[in-house]
């Protein structure tokens, strides 16, 4: 067992050194403070704002006087001062993506023990083959006005200070430390710099060794780490040359030992990861292939079609039940020999589990192959053709996540595909094949736009507008359209009155009361004056009362998204900054667009349809049976969802980066820094889209009487396709934000299953009592028209 005294950091170690626990009790708290201080300041105000910039003149006087006061209390000239800083910060107050402006940060030493200055030359300059751990070089040079050209500029990890500070002072390096000694920076002879970096060495030898004897006494089978096999021959190799003052070799050999000792770590840390991999992958595919055969079984017509003999299947699943809790057991007591983690029992009983399921239905399976093995070639075909496609998106989607310029040519194409194939179909007259060429071309735009949105208050102002003239011409259309049979499933054609409801009327109005609420919220932040309470009442006010009206909307299809459309718009405009409120209308034109190419589909299978097909879906309705069996070219529809889902995601920015959010917006709801409520009103800002697509979703689901559970499903299918590659995306070395973003990508698509799921209930609330004008009404419209 560990001790708590191995787990000591350099700076609770402060009773060994009695001159390191006053200066640890007096002073260094007030730095750290105010060092805390400025960087609150930097989120809130940016680096180069006057506020910023004033508390940061206030934190070099306050070290300047502790310098000075250091220097009058001991004046021993005994004293060792490092300056330093744990992250950078960008111009816009972030510092979570990665780039070297955040993570590249300033080391100044000087005092007892320090090496004096030395002048650049051909075989110390600045970036003579030094890398940091995430393998780059620092190219930044050294700033003019610190007037230090010509100075000898030594590069280090951020971890090498823990052991510079040790060695400082003179007392050993943190347990845990993977810190190597930087020596440029230290004044010894050569003697005493190889017992330091040996010193160094031997502590992450340890760290190895302790983790090499902890996996050999719990492992059945043990694989050692071969290159240090001989570690205690190196060792004594290493103490021969100090003996015998070959101070070179001595610390070429103990460089390179403690080279070998952080590979030692890095394997025993990774030492598990072949088996979890393994296992973590024969989970998800488990549950993707699970999942296909509860789709297939419970939203297909397949169960009736296949006839599979429910008697025998259930006799033959208690053995396999039974086999599979053997296999269970015998896997969990192998890892209770092992001490493995609780986490990694529950890995391995989940993907068993799953197994046993999928084997349970293994007649199920064998009807099914022998359906496709007595069809026709070219169900085959398109059954392939399908999952192709699906393939080639999902890849697409997954690449997106690191190049979002790929959905400017994605709708791009989609236009032009979309608009070519609708021509065929329906007359240019209905004006339906431009309009979804242009809305895609339209939302193309987007992802070319920074990452980093500007501020621009004027173009959220006129957002607001483009917002209102987006709503009439939804409502023009609801009300006049209906007779028109590309647009009857969807237009509320039984309507007597003409006029817009006063509920559209007072959703307009909330809509450039908001806007106007953002010119005058920007306008006293940039002005330097306090938003008044009024103002912020009034945004709350407004922000709350439009995502409720409308639940009180028409029911119609096109009416209720209208609604929705109108009534999520005030607050994303009062949390906008730029042209992400102009892409809340062009997401929502593209969803029309969805919408309408949808509807011509419908249109076009009643016409295809033979007149049986059409008295059987005209019973099934007078039923009440609202939800047909699914078909293979539904596929299409979470396929879609799932790019237009992504595209909320990251069509005005990168959701997976910390610097894509912008905090500026939430002071038109609050006046004080309150990190909790800052970050909510952030996140309800990026699920406002979300929301908006899961509405027209369910809505397309309605149109086409497909079980929304069904395709549910089927999202959740294609999540874990994406899931699985991300998973295998994931990283541990490289940069900052190579890191970081591998494992948020992983993660937001592990978690999109789940707040997916959220959202669909939430929105439900808005779109359960959605009505469409069913294919029977539309088949009779056709008859009287």
């Amino acid at each position: 067992m560990w001790s708590l005294d191995q787990f000591r950091s350099l700076l609770n170690r402060s009773h060994e050194d009695s001159k390191l626990k006053g200066l640890l009790q007096q002073d260094n708290l007030v730095i750290f403070l105010h060092l805390l201080g400025c960087d609150s300041n930097g989120h809130a105000h940016r680096p180069f704002s006057s506020i910023y910039l004033n508390n940061v003149k206030v934190v070099d006087h306050v070290a300047e006087n502790v310098y000075s006061l250091l220097q009058d209390y001991f004046k021993d000239n005994r004293t060792t001062y490092i300056f330093t800083a744990d992250h950078g910060m960008s111009d816009k107050g972030s510092h979570g993506d990665g780039h070297p402006t955040n993570t590249d940060t300033p080391l100044v030493v000087w005092g007892a023990g320090v090496k004096y200055p030395r002048p650049i030359s051909s075989s110390n300059h600045s970036d003579c083959g030094f890398r940091f751990v995430d393998d780059h070089v620092h190219d930044a040079p050294t700033p003019t006005e610190w007037g230090l050209q010509g100075i000898e500029r030594v590069d280090v990890n951020q971890a090498d200070i823990a052991p510079l500070m040790s060695t400082l002072l003179g007392l050993p390096c943190p347990v845990n430390s993977v810190g190597s000694l930087p020596i440029d920076y230290i004044d010894m002879t050569k003697a005493d710099e190889v017992e330091a970096v040996l010193a160094n060495t031997k502590e992450i030898l340890n760290q190895f060794l302790r983790k090499s004897d902890i996996k050999q006494s719990n492992s059945l089978y043990f694989k050692p780490f071969k290159p240090l096999s001989q570690y205690s021959s190196i060792l004594d190799e290493i103490e021969d040359r100090i003996l015998a003052r070959d101070y070179d070799a001595a610390m070429d050999l103990s460089q390179n030992l403690r080279s070998l000792a952080l590979q030692g770590l890095h394997y025993f840390q990774t030492y598990d990861w072949l088996m979890l991999m393994s296992v973590i992958t024969l989970g998800y595919v488990g549950w993707m292939i699970y999942l296909v055969l509860h789709v297939l079984q419970s939203y297909t017509s397949l169960p009736g079609t296949i006839g599979t003999e429910q008697a025998g299947q259930r006799n033959n699943c208690g053995k396999i039940y039974l086999f599979g809790s053997i296999v269970i057991a015998i896997l969990c007591l192998l890892l209770l020999l092992e001490h493995s983690p609780p986490l990694y029992h529950a890995y391995m009983i989940m993907t068993s589990f799953l197994w046993v399921q999928i084997f349970s239905e293994y007649q199920f399976i064998k009807a099914l192959w022998k359906l496709l093995s007595g069809r026709r070639n070219y169900i085959i075909v398109k059954l392939l053709a399908t999952t192709a496609v699906s393939v080639f998106i999902l890849e697409f989607l997954v690449n997106s996540f690191t190049e979002r310029k790929l959905y400017t040519w994605c709708f791009l194409i989609t236009g032009v595909t979309a608009s070519i194939y609708l021509f065929k179909i329906v007359p240019w007259r209905s004006g339906i094949p431009i309009f979804v060429c242009i809305a895609c071309w339209f939302l193309s735009i987007f992802t070319l736009m920074p990452a980093e949105i500007p501020d621009n208050n004027q173009l959220v102002v006129v957002s607001g507008a483009i917002i209102i003239i987006i709503g009439i011409g939804a409502r023009w259309l609801d009300l006049h359209a209906g007779g028109n049979k590309y647009w009857l499933s969807i237009c509320n054609c039984e309507l007597k009155s003409h006029k817009f409801s006063s509920l559209f009327y007072l959703q307009a109005l909330l809509v450039a009361l908001s806007s106007v609420m953002v010119y005058l919220s920007t306008t006293h932040r940039t002005e330097k004056r306090e938003l008044l309470a009024v103002h912020q009442l009034i945004n709350w006010s407004v922000a709350g009362i439009s995502m409720v009206l409308p639940l009180f909307s028409e029911n119609s299809l096109l009416s209720r998204l209208t609604s929705i459309f109108l009534g999520f718009a005030p607050p994303f405009l009062l949390l906008s900054i730029g042209y992400e409120a102009i892409f809340y209308a062009a997401l929502a034109l593209v969803l029309m667009a969805w919408i309408l190419f949808e509807n011509t589909l419908l249109n076009l299978n009643i016409v295809n349809t033979s007149s049986d097909n059409n008295k059987k879906v005209k019973n099934n309705l007078i039923l009440g049976l609202e939800n047909r069996s699914m078909q293979l070219s539904d596929v299409r529809i979470p396929l879609v969802f799932m790019v237009l889902f992504n595209i909320a995601f990251f069509g005005t920015g990168n959701f997976a980066s910390i610097a894509s959010f912008e905090i500026s917006s939430v002071y038109r709801f609050i006046t004080i820094f309150s990190p909790f409520l800052m970050a909510a009103l952030l996140i309800f800002k990026l699920f406002i889209p979300f929301m908006l697509v899961i509405c027209v979703f369910s809505a397309i689901t309605k149109l086409n009487n497909v079980p929304r559970l069904g395709c549910y499903f089927l999202v959740i299918l294609f999540s874990d396709v994406m899931t699985i590659h991300f998973f295998f995306l994931v990283r541990n070395t490289g940069s900052w934000m190579e890191i970081g973003n591998s494992i948020s990508h992983f993660g937001i698509m592990s978690a999109q299953v789940v707040f997916v799921l959220l959202l669909f209930a939430l929105t439900n609330t808005f779109t359960k009592d959605i009505q469409c004008n069913t294919a029977a009404k539309s088949a009779r419209a056709r008859k009287a028209n």
